[in-house]
């Protein structure tokens, strides 16, 4: 037996009527969908900001974060919808306005029309996102869920692996308008094989209402939950350092490391680190459990980040371009051990409301996210300066709500 399919043996589902491979597979793309339509796009900024007539530089960067508001808006109406329909539908709704969002995109003319476009991505985005989180929780549970969800995370971290590379190869043949071509042929295909392959999880007697008294008592329920609310809080100010390097990063290499031929592969490496680490957690959880992987990994990361923030006052805000790799990949493999094990710890007390849970969380995680990864990317000077510091001071503030706050909880939970 290989080493996914020891992982995928030990992870037993409460019903599992398509092979767990496909089922990895399946929720991988759906999933990934996102993170398609994020990294594909950084290779072609400079050339959008051109055509789109984009005066000051780091307002390009807001076709990324753009994206991560229509995340968050979607979240409220289909984690939600889910719950009161079943999983399969809101699925459908949302790679509907994906879609359409790819179009808009395709067809803008201007800043604000691409932007909006990227909302309307985000938005439909979600429907896919958070509704199969909702799904595989209907499926799975505790450490067998951590391992399920880290083996998606494996499979779709491909994406941003390959994507910018994707991205500059098309560039040279087609104009950039043809990426969200291919986004909405993609998502086309994603759904299609979902809808024909994967059954409906959610059976009507355990479906609940669609009403405001039941979303808000069940958000409440959710964001008070002493387990959920601070690993939702500790993942969002870890995926905030990211947003905060995804919207710098073309910028970065290009104008501090002169090396923008590069950037993809610099950019897919980076992330397959990620994908690295995510899949090293399927196997470690055995040996460690969630809250040791957890406190450790915000250990390492912060302790990384510190010191290198210290290296750069000392040696100057530019280093060498092997050191800022090796610094980014130290931090980037704590966060891949970091959110498959954050989000199983905030939804593993919700199952019975595991729909309006997902939506809560990836709301408020998204809020936290995105207003942090937009000020660092802002923040942009022509140095790598706000991007470490701003990896330092979040990476402390999430070890001390872990430490102090969620590690107590999840410990003896």
């Amino acid at each position: 037996m290989t080493t996914v399919e020891n992982v995928l043996a030990e992870a037993t589902p409460k019903h599992q009527p398509i092979p767990k491979w496909e089922f990895v597979i399946i929720m991988a793309l759906m999933t990934s969908l996102m993170a398609l339509s994020i990294d594909t796009v950084l290779p072609a900024l400079p050339t959008i900001g051109r055509d789109l007539h984009i005066q000051y530089a780091n307002h390009i960067q807001l076709i990324v974060p753009f994206l991560f508001i229509g995340f968050g808006l979607g979240l409220l109406v289909f984690g939600p919808l889910s719950d009161a329909i079943g999983r399969k539908k809101p699925i459908y709704f949302g790679g509907a306005i994906f879609v359409i969002g790819c179009a808009i995109s395709m067809a803008a003319q201007d800043l604000p029309t691409m932007l909006l476009g990227r909302i309307l991505q985000g938005f439909g985005a979600s429907g896919p996102r958070i509704v199969s989180t909702a799904l595989i929780r209907d499926e799975y549970h505790g450490k067998a869920m951590a391992k399920i969800m880290s083996l998606i995370m494996t499979v779709f971290i491909l994406v941003p692996a390959i994507a910018p590379s994707f991205g500059q190869i098309l560039l040279f043949f087609v104009n950039w308008r043809f990426m969200f071509f291919v986004f909405l042929c993609l998502a086309c295909i994603a759904l299609t094989w979902f809808g024909l392959r994967q059954p409906e999880t959610l059976s009507v007697e355990r479906r609940k209402p669609y009403s405001l008294k039941n979303i808000s008592q069940n958000t409440w329920k959710t964001l008070t939950n002493r387990i959920s609310l601070p690993a939702t809080i500790v993942s969002g100010l870890v995926f905030g350092a990211l947003i905060g390097y995804l919207s710098s990063a073309q910028q970065i290499f290009s104008d501090v490391f002169h090396d923008a031929d590069h950037f993809p592969l610099y950019f897919g490496t980076l992330a397959l680190v990620i994908g690295g680490s995510s899949f090293a957690n399927s196997r470690l959880l055995n040996k460690f459990g969630m809250a040791k992987l957890i406190y450790f990994s915000l250990l390492i990361m912060m302790t990384v980040s510190l010191s290198f923030t210290i290296y750069l006052q000392i040696f100057g805000n530019i280093p060498p371009l092997i050191v800022f790799l090796i610094y980014l990949a130290c931090t980037f493999s704590c966060v891949g051990l970091l959110f498959g094990n954050l989000n199983a710890v905030a939804l593993e007390p919700l199952g019975h409301i595991a729909g309006i849970a997902s939506a809560a969380i990836g709301t408020l995680q998204n809020i936290i996210s995105v207003t942090i990864g937009v000020t660092i990317g802002q923040m942009y000077n022509g140095s790598i300066l706000p991007l470490v510091s701003g990896f330092t001071l979040l990476s402390i503030c999430a070890f001390i709500c872990m430490k102090f706050v969620l590690h107590k909880h999840i410990s003896t939970h």
